[in-house]
Formats: C-alpha cells, sequence, structure tokens
C-alpha cells in the first residue's frame, strides 16, 4: 500500500520577522554612536591649532566644569593648569579665554584692529538680530558707533553741557534723598534714577521726576535684566546655545522686559518724527532721524528704525545700571569702611566747601576721592568676563593659530584683580591709585570699561558722573550703617557676566 510521504520539519525555532521597533531602535543607536565619535574627531581637529585646554565632552563641551555661581573662580583655575590663554567649548563651539593683563593687552590693543568683531552672546543676540550698537557686527557696528561717538560729543561728551545736566541731576538727586530724612533707605532705585535721567536728557532732552510710575517701572524693568543676567540659567543660555529653545523661563523675562524698553524707546522716536526740524537738532534720537534722512537713498545705509531702536535700548540700558550699579557698590563699601569716608570728606570740605556745586574741574585738586572712585571700579568688578571679542581674520596669536570668527573671551576680573599691580587685590584700598606722596596714580591695568577699539562707549561720561555723584552725595550726607559695619558683606548669591551689588539698607545723615 502506497502512502503519502511524511513532510520533512525544518531544523531550529520557525522564522519571525524582525522586530521593526528593535531595527530603530539598533538605527538610531547607531546614528548617535555615528555623530559621537564625529563630534569627537570634529574637536580633535579644531584643537590641534587652538590653545589647550580641558577636553570637552560631545555635544555639550566644557559646560559640567564650570562653577555657575563663581564663574571667576573657575576660569582662574583652568588659568593655573593651562596657562593665560586656553580653550574652552560652550556646546559645539570653541572660545579662547585670555586671562591677564599682558595677553589681554595684546590682543584689545597691540593688534585691536583683528580683535574688534564681536563675539557670540546668544540671549542678547536672539533679542537685539545684530542691530544697535552694542552687538553688532562688522560696516555695521564701524558706522553706528562712529556716529554716536560723534553726536555724543556734540552733545558735549567731555564737555561743559553734559557736566551741567549731571550737576543739575546730582542736585535733584541730593534732594531726593534729603526725603528719607535719615531713616533706613534702600538705595537701589533712587541711586538707578540719576544716572538713567541723564541718558534720557541726551537721548529725548527730558528727564522723570523720581516718583513717576513709569519711571520707576523702567528702573525695574532694567534691575530685573540684570539681576537675571548674573544667575546660572542666563548663563546656560550662552554657553549652551544649542539647547535654548528648551531651557525654562528665565530668559523670556529677560526678552519680555527688554521688549518693553524697546517699546518706550519707539514711543520717543514717533514723538520726534512728528516734530523734528533736521536742520537743528536738540538730541541724539534727533540726529539719529536726522542721519537717516540724509542717507534714505543710500541702499547701504545702516541708519534705519530698527538700528534706531537698538541703538537707543543699547545706550539706554547700559548708560543706566553700569553707573547705578557702581554708586551701590560704592556707597556699601563707604560704610564698611568709615575711615574712608572721613578722609573723602575731609578732601570735598577743604577743596569745595560745604555750598559751591561740585565740578570735574575739582577732580584734579582732589586725589583722595579720584582714587576711592577708581577703586571702587576696581573691586566692584561688574562686567568680570567681558562682552566677548571675536576675530575677524584667520590670525596667529603668540604660537596659536586663531581661525576667523573665533570667539573671544578677554577676561576684565583677572587684571582689575592682579597682584603685581595692586598690592592687595582682594582688598578695598583707595591707597592703590596713590602714590607715597598722595598724589593720583593712574594704573594701565584700570580697564573697568574694557579697553581697545570696543571699549565702553560711555565711558566718559561714567567717569563724570561717579565723580559728581559721589562727591556731591558725600558733601551734603554722612552714611550711617544700619548694625555694625564689620558685619557688612559684599557677597552676592553669583558672580557670572554681570556682577550685581547685594540689597541693603543706610542712613543718609545731612552733613
Amino acid at each position: 500500500m502506497v502512502t503519502d510521504p511524511v513532510p520533512l520539519r525544518a531544523v531550529g525555532p520557525p522564522f519571525r520577522a524582525m522586530d521593526p521597533w528593535g531595527f530603530t531602535t539598533t538605527a538610531l543607536l547607531a546614528c548617535v554612536l555615528f555623530l559621537f565619535f564625529v563630534s569627537l574627531w570634529n574637536q580633535g581637529f579644531k584643537r590641534r591649532k587652538l590653545p589647550p585646554g580641558p577636553t570637552p565632552l560631545p555635544f555639550i563641551g566644557n559646560i559640567l566644569q564650570l562653577d555657575f555661581k563663581n564663574l571667576t573662580a573657575t576660569f582662574s583655575q583652568l588659568a593655573e593648569k593651562y596657562g593665560p590663554i586656553y580653550t574652552l567649548y560652550f556646546g559645539t563651539q570653541p572660545v579662547v579665554v585670555l586671562h591677564g593683563y599682558n595677553v589681554t593687552k595684546e590682543a584689545l590693543i597691540d593688534q585691536g584692529d583683528v580683535f574688534m568683531e564681536r563675539g557670540d552672546v546668544p540671549i542678547f543676540d536672539d533679542f537685539s538680530k545684530g542691530k544697535g550698537v552694542v552687538f553688532s557686527h562688522g560696516e555695521r557696528w564701524k558706522q553706528i558707533r562712529r556716529f554716536s561717538l560723534m553726536t555724543l560729543r556734540n552733545f558735549g561728551m567731555g564737555k561743559r553741557t553734559i557736566e551741567e545736566r549731571v550737576q543739575e541731576e546730582a542736585q535733584c538727586l541730593v534732594e531726593e534723598l534729603r526725603k528719607t530724612k535719615g531713616q533706613p533707605t534702600d538705595p537701589t532705585f533712587i541711586l538707578g534714577c540719576a544716572p538713567c535721567n541723564v541718558i534720557c536728557s541726551i537721548l529725548f532732552r527730558d528727564r522723570f521726576k523720581y516718583n513717576d510710575a513709569k519711571f520707576l517701572h523702567l528702573m525695574g524693568l532694567l534691575n530685573e535684566i540684570f539681576q537675571l543676567l548674573s544667575k546660572p540659567w542666563s548663563q546656560f543660555y550662552n554657553f549652551l546655545p544649542a539647547f535654548r529653545a528648551y531651557l525654562p523661563g528665565t530668559h523670556k523675562t529677560i526678552f519680555k522686559n527688554l521688549e518693553e524698553i524697546k517699546h518706550f524707546i519707539l514711543e520717543r522716536v514717533k514723538e520726534h518724527q512728528k516734530i523734528l526740524d533736521p536742520n537743528n537738532p536738540q538730541d541724539y534720537i534727533d540726529c539719529f532721524l536726522s542721519k537717516m534722512l540724509q542717507e534714505k537713498d543710500n541702499p547701504h545705509s545702516e541708519f534705519d528704525l530698527e538700528n534706531l531702536k537698538m541703538t537707543g535700548v543699547d545706550l539706554f540700558a547700559a548708560g543706566t545700571e553700569t553707573t547705578s550699579s557702581t554708586l551701590r557698590y560704592g556707597l556699601l563699601l563707604i560704610l564698611k569702611h568709615p575711615e574712608v569716608q572721613a578722609k573723602i570728606q575731609e578732601e570735598i570740605d577743604r577743596v569745595i566747601g560745604p555750598n559751591r556745586v561740585p565740578s570735574i574741574k575739582d577732580r584734579q585738586d582732589m586725589p583722595y576721592v579720584d582714587a576711592v572712585v577708581h577703586e571702587v571700579q576696581r573691586f566692584s568688578n561688574l562686567s568680570p568676563l567681558n562682552v566677548p571679542h571675536a576675530v575677524n581674520q584667520d590670525i596667529q596669536f603668540q604660537q596659536y593659530v586663531l581661525p576667523k570668527g573665533t570667539t573671544i573671551y578677554p577676561l576684565l576680573f583677572p587684571v582689575l584683580r592682579d597682584s603685581k599691580e595692586f598690592a592687595n587685590p582682594e582688598k578695598f584700598d583707595p591707597q592703590h591709585f596713590l602714590d607715597q606722596n598722595g598724589k593720583f596714580k593712574k594704573s594701565d591695568y584700570f580697564m573697568p570699561f574694557s579697553t581697545g577699539k570696543r571699549s565702553c562707549l560711555g565711558e566718559g561720561l561714567a567717569r563724570m558722573e561717579l565723580f559728581l555723584f559721589f562727591t556731591t552725595i558725600l558733601q551734603n550726607f554722612t552714611l550711617k550703617p544700619v548694625g555694625d559695619p564689620n558685619e557688612i558683606s559684599m557677597k552676592t548669591n553669583h558672580t557670572g557676566f554681570t556682577n550685581i551689588p547685594p540689597s541693603y539698607q543706610l542712613c543718609f545723615v545731612p552733613h
């Protein structure tokens, strides 16, 4: 009998189709590993010609090696290990750090034409879009800076007309301080109003009363911006720009505040446009609008409404907060050192007396006050990291090659705290700026406004304001601490791109 053959069975487990999710996972893992090694290779290639530095991790660079509560300490520790020129990676971007006077001078002064480009500052670049004067680049920056310097000089920067405005504002400040009647007072907003009114008079020939609601709101916006800029989240935004879309909201508050200030500037611009007389400009906005009319047929002109708004924001913010913060630091330091206050008031009484309004020409006869003002700026160290620069061409810098576009951090704090130049760099001591005969002594290491072609546009105005405001306040008041002066602390919670004085109270007692 014929039977059907028995079918053969396959040896081994039955065939199953590959799991699509397993394949996807494997592919993704392969891609990540590929990108990982490509990133390592790229960074290794870039590092061959750049200065030495700590080994970066893929994608995040050296971010984990930075102490965001005290960046200055981190940068100093790295300089001890790698020398005065070293490379860090912020994400995948290499940044060359200059630590010390000699390399900073070589870059910003000796080779200033190459190092005058602005480096990346993502938190401001995203807002300004390269407009204005502080964060602009190339030909735009050259045109607007040249115009701004010329305009400020024409309106008296360094001349008597600006000095008169500062003197008048100093007297308004004194009247406002008298209203405190010697009671404990937080000076933050009062000391912000005075320099703000000076810059407002230059921008749009107007000033505000110290109790004006809009004025106080603007002061609050500025104060909050600079407070937030000193916090770690703002530094994460700058040091990990590729991840900024995923970071929580600190930067959004900064953008919102800056947008409000830009809107305020725009309102003033619209008011000026209605009554503009191009042949008789009265302030900075008038001059800029007149320049816009002159160059309306020039397709390469940088004088447009967007640049006017952003330049207005730059001048308004920088001209207010830096001077205000220095004043607050100065009064706090004087509270902590009553012997300094006694010497200041002795010199004021001897040179100016109780009634005459202080003048900038008095500075040459008041070496001690001049030394105190300089020492306040040195010690307070408001912008410890400086605003980053960039090189505008490939350059051999010492034994290294810096490719065009490399971001440069020419740090200010190691220059201002250099023990070779300043005997007690960590101590507040006006003797740092006095010679053995008690005469004022200049120092090339004094660069709180940076140095070179990108130094602060308003340096002359700020130095005039600081001398006149400090002198006028201490001519009229004796500063009294609330509590033991020995317990006064200068420490802030964070030291990052900005160094904001701690909050405090004091009493302004008529002198």
